[in-house]
């Protein structure tokens, strides 16, 4: 949602933008809501998770990007990384 008002907020504004969406699936956002988000500092998972999608990527592309879920998973253990299956 952060990134949605990221793209529209110069054409609409934050707070009419965060009105309109109002109650949503993952909760309500307001305005100070979405400022806060701004400023506040990536979590341990996020950025793990980011460590995680490089690494992914390297190891799909030293396997010739022809290795799906099950197969991946075994690689990143192999490599050292203690991921779930629905990590990867």
């Amino acid at each position: 949602m952060i990134a949605f008002i990221d793209m529209h907020r110069e054409k609409f504004g934050v707070e009419a933008i965060c009105r309109i969406l109002g109650a949503t699936e993952c909760g309500f956002i307001t305005s100070r809501g979405y400022r806060a988000s701004k400023i506040r500092p990536r979590s341990a998972r996020s950025l793990r998770d980011e460590m995680l999608v490089e690494e992914l990527r390297r190891i799909h592309q030293e396997n010739y990007s022809v290795y799906g879920v099950r197969k991946m998973w075994h690689a990143m253990r192999h490599a050292g990384w203690d991921v779930g299956r629905d990590q990867v």
